[in-house]
């Protein structure tokens, strides 16, 4: 036998099937690495707390839960719900109330809402947000009362009952409303004034809080459309217009509240003279019995000053 015989195997021979083996090998530690490390990730990753279910909350808030439970609100989260979030009950706004208990009523552990809240007003309107996003809150985002950094529970209460609908912090929306709008109160005490007060209408038939992509906060595309809901007589279309009538109704009239009879801004005659100054009849003083001042001034003879469909109505005396 010569001398390769002793050597089955050849050096290049080896080479080849060492090779493979180191791969193999290395491979297996590599696997055996990446199967060990997420176990050890996921035991360092500390768990999120988990809901603890709304009888445990009234365990502790009993006074509270029984106020909560006679609201809207409330009968329906806890009686009906109709989806998984809010099947969760009082851990649907407030959060997973774990650590809460844990912490034996801990407050820093569980989401709080208000003024005394650590959480921003934006963290506090995500939670509302979750349900109340849709119908006429879809344009709160970029609205007027958003960009003031307005929170939902300034104007709404959730834990008891204060106004007969709405869950309102106030018995009425205009109550709601004159906590910032100091003005409209004001006026809505003169003589002249919408009828908020008697309660025929309120400050949601004309504004929508929630945010519009009007000015205003108005809900429809201008103030004379939203005037027409009610004063439909004034919409027309006549055959004789009166050009500030169709601008804007807020050309002659303060509809909050006003000092002059139909809320108008200025008593007549001054009101038509500032746009009619030197036409017709002059601008000079005119005694107390003149036709010009007496009784409905200007609208004793300009009796359709909001447009007249008389084929001679051109100066709305018909």
């Amino acid at each position: 036998m010569s001398g390769r015989s002793r050597y089955p195997i050849s050096l290049r021979t080896s080479r080849c099937v060492i090779a493979p083996l180191l791969l193999v090998i290395s491979a297996g530690s590599l696997s055996g690495q990446s199967s060990w490390a997420p176990a050890d990730a996921a035991a360092a990753r500390p768990q999120a707390p988990s809901y603890v279910g709304a009888e445990v909350c009234r365990a502790c808030h009993q006074e509270a839960a029984a106020a909560w439970e006679a609201t809207t609100m409330g009968r329906v989260l806890l009686r009906r719900p109709r989806n998984e979030l809010e099947a969760r009950a009082c851990e649907a706004c407030h959060g997973p109330g774990e650590d809460h208990v844990r912490g034996a009523g801990d407050r820093t552990k569980i989401f709080r809402f208000g003024r005394n809240s650590p959480a921003s007003v934006a963290e506090q309107n995500t939670q509302c947000l979750q349900c109340h996003e849709s119908g006429a809150r879809q344009h709160w985002s970029g609205s007027v009362h958003e960009g003031r950094n307005l929170a939902c529970v300034t104007c709404h209460t959730v834990m008891r009952s204060v106004s007969p609908e709405r869950q309102l912090a106030r018995e009425t929306v205009a109550d709601v409303c004159y906590q910032c709008h100091l003005q409209r109160r004001a006026q809505g005490q003169l003589s002249a004034h919408m009828p908020v007060r008697e309660g025929r209408v309120t400050c949601t038939d004309c504004h929508n809080p929630h945010g519009t992509a009007t000015p205003k906060l108005l809900v429809e595309n201008s103030v004379n459309e939203v005037c027409y809901r009610c004063h439909a007589e004034r919409r027309g279309p006549f055959l004789w217009e009166h050009p500030p009538v169709t601008e804007n109704c807020a050309t002659c009239h303060e509809p909050h509240g006003s000092m002059n009879t139909y809320l108008l801004r200025v008593r007549e005659p001054r009101l038509c003279q500032r746009c009619h100054i030197e036409s017709r009849h002059p601008t000079t003083p005119q005694g107390e019995t003149a036709r010009f001042v007496f009784d409905r001034s200007c609208t004793n003879c300009h009796s359709q000053i909001h447009g007249s469909n008389h084929p001679s109505g051109m100066r709305f005396h018909r």
